[in-house]
């Protein structure tokens, strides 16, 4: 889930900036610091908005910068385990597909789109259930369930999240418009049985 934080850091402003907007500076260094950065406790940083606070600025002997403490506001995804999330297929293989889910990735490993069998079409980039023949292909808008959840603070890009679409409510858009039809339809003879 997304949410909107109020955080506090402290800021070194470096020599060759002193001379420019205090805030537009500090601004710059928060987001070249945070942005696409994870943090266990916080989440994903997707971006820093804005400074709220700027506090006194504090020198250190021997280094020129000048050091703030500001408090600023940040856009962060904070993902959690069996949270449900939608993201887009970006990319199948023969293995399960891609997901993004904004800023960072989760993977769909075949054994968790389906119950199944499911077959890779690499010409249409997509896979395939044998015997529905429901399919999942680049580009199509997928809600799924977190299973594995292991987040790298170092190396953002090393995390691994993985997720499943083998529950009720789950899948592609497609899916779930085919589940609610379907529904409906034995609602509807229910209904219509008791009279």
């Amino acid at each position: 889930m997304y949410y909107r934080m109020r955080l506090s850091d402290k800021v070194r402003v470096p020599p060759h900036r002193l001379g420019e907007d205090l805030e537009r500076v500090i601004l710059d260094v928060l987001q070249e610091q945070f942005e696409g950065c994870i943090d266990k406790e916080i989440g994903v940083f997707i971006a820093v908005t804005r400074v709220l606070l700027i506090g006194e600025g504090e020198i250190i002997p021997g280094d020129g910068a000048v050091y703030y403490d500001v408090e600023f506001e940040a856009l962060v995804l904070r993902i959690s385990l069996q949270e449900v999330v939608e993201g887009i297929v970006v990319e199948t293989t023969s293995f399960g597909a891609f997901v993004s889910l904004g800023p960072i990735d989760a993977m769909l490993h075949v054994s968790q789109i389906s119950d199944e069998y499911l077959s890779y079409d690499e010409k249409n980039a997509r896979l395939t259930c044998q015997e529905s023949k429901r399919f999942i292909a680049v580009g199509e808008v997928v809600r799924a369930r977190i299973v594995t959840l292991s987040l790298n603070e170092r190396e953002p890009r090393d995390s691994k999240i993985g997720l499943t679409m083998r529950q009720a409510g789950l899948g592609t858009a497609l899916w779930l418009e085919e589940e609610l039809k379907r529904e409906k339809e034995q609602e509807k003879k229910i209904t219509h049985g008791d009279r």
